[in-house]
């Protein structure tokens, strides 16, 4: 009979993947089965380093784990051993915040064992109540409903983690009453918002941005992760590999959240041709690329700044960047676009996922599809879901065709064209027609405007002085 192991010794083997196995036996179960983690790597020395690592980090803090220990250290220990790892950088701050701001602080000091569900109900009372930490002149004391929902999450998961280990017979935070869960309000552009927004971002210098967001209903992050590589100009193929995000106001590039982002769509050949004549003025790998930061993406907030400033001047409603990806999706179903399609365009997990999200649109073409039945059967002149025609509210929204874009300051030809970004960046532009008879695009950024006219004015000057020097070499040659 071969020697059972004691807890803590651990071994190593080669999997048929090719990699590295360590496994590392911490206890046994009533059966007197063993009960093991493992760790796995590409190289021997790897492995064994990982494994002594698991080693000591589990036995280590095994020994502080017990039924009366702080709540607060309970769901420390684990988040930093269960959950963290499984997680990405931006998810990770999101758990930080619940767990170390709200949770510990308030039920952090009460044992494991003798937290109640009246101690975690009151808990999330007193969240409800005051709280909000930050902004509260904006948004009053108390934290929102999802927030709330989150922080019970937390406390749910750490304590049936804690029922699986022994540490206490039954999970207290089941069967607690929440706030009611509440879809965030979708908001879409109107056809006329549309047309006043896109001229008004063509002046303001983010037409293609936002053209190819409304064409392709991207996240953020994924618009803004774009490099020229991704898009094949010939077959129109747009590959979706990356996003960028922020991480407590750091730019990381990462890949898709899920497998189903990671993906491909077709470009509709007017937005091909749109893009290849916007890349002619771009110098970046990047798509999109930073006024400030060389070889980096357009900061996401930036991107939000301008959105809601082009939003302001167009005479629309203020959305999130994230409706226009539900402005694309509404117009897309409209058109005749069907759920599964436009599920992997827009990266869900499933067509069940865009099916939930956009029930009421599917609901209404619904409605006109039974209307077309009838009225192919004859029964009457009119139909199911007919509506009157609704009634003039005297709002006077800007028509399209009257609408008139922003502007700013009148310049002079040949003296190129300012731009505010935000509060604290300017971009200046100068597309003259070079020595060959090409467009071609010069890009400044400054602080100020009044610097960005200094320097766009000395690039100018440069630019003009490089085309007169190539047409006379031109003429020589």
């Amino acid at each position: 009979m071969a020697k059972r192991r004691e807890p803590g010794e651990g071994t190593l083997r080669l999997r048929k993947d090719g990699r590295w196995e360590g496994r590392v036996v911490i206890g046994y179960d009533d059966k007197g089965l063993p009960k093991t983690k493992n760790v796995t790597a590409k190289t021997k020395p790897e492995c064994e380093e990982k494994l002594e690592r698991l080693k000591e980090e589990y036995f280590r803090s095994a020994e502080k784990i017990r039924a009366d220990m702080p709540f607060g250290e309970w769901i420390d220990y684990w988040y930093q051993t269960f959950e963290k790892a499984k997680i990405r950088p931006t998810t990770q701050v999101i758990y930080e915040n619940r767990i170390y701001d709200h949770i510990i602080p308030e039920i952090g000091k009460i044992p494991l064992n003798k937290l109640t569900q009246n101690d975690l109900q009151q808990f999330y009372a007193r969240l409800k109540q005051n709280g909000r930490q930050i902004r509260t002149h904006l948004y009053g004391n108390g934290l929102s409903d999802s927030m709330v929902r989150s922080c019970h999450g937390s406390c749910r998961s750490a304590l049936q983690k804690a029922t699986e280990e022994g540490l206490i017979p039954t999970n207290p935070a089941i069967g607690c009453k929440l706030p009611p869960k509440k879809a965030k309000e979708m908001q879409v552009l109107t056809q006329a918002e549309l047309q006043r927004f896109l001229m008004q971002a063509k002046e303001d210098g983010y037409y293609e941005l936002f053209l190819l967001e409304l064409s392709t209903g991207l996240r953020r992050g994924e618009i803004l992760g774009l490099q020229w590589d991704d898009l094949n100009p010939e077959t129109g193929e747009l590959h979706i590999r990356r996003q960028a995000t922020t991480v407590q106001g750091a730019l990381q590039i990462n890949e898709p959240k899920t497998k189903a982002s990671i993906r491909t769509i077709i470009l509709p050949p007017a937005i091909v041709t749109m893009l290849l004549e916007y890349r002619k003025g771009i110098s970046s790998r990047w798509m999109f690329p930073s006024g400030i930061k060389e070889d980096a993406p357009r900061h996401p907030s930036a991107t939000r700044d301008a959105l809601a400033r082009t939003l302001k001047r167009a005479g629309c409603k203020h959305v999130r960047f994230h409706d226009l990806r539900h402005t694309f999706a509404t117009l897309a179903l409209a058109n005749g676009m069907d759920i599964k399609t436009l599920s992997a365009i827009i990266g869900h997990t499933s067509a069940e996922t865009t099916l939930n999200i956009y029930t009421h649109i599917t609901d209404d073409m619904q409605r006109a599809a039974a209307d077309k039945i009838e009225r192919g059967f004859g029964k009457n002149s009119g139909s199911i879901g007919e509506r009157e025609a609704e009634p003039d509210c005297g709002e006077k929204t800007p028509r399209a065709a009257d609408f008139k874009p922003y502007t700013g300051k009148i310049r002079k030809p040949g003296t190129g064209g300012i731009y505010m970004i935000n509060d604290h960046l300017y971009e200046g532009r100068f597309t003259p027609t070079n020595a060959y008879g090409e467009r071609e695009r010069h890009i400044i950024y400054a602080h100020t405007r009044e610097e960005c006219e200094e320097k766009l004015a000395e690039r100018i000057a440069q630019v003009k002085a490089e085309i007169k020097a190539e047409k006379e070499r031109l003429k020589k040659a």
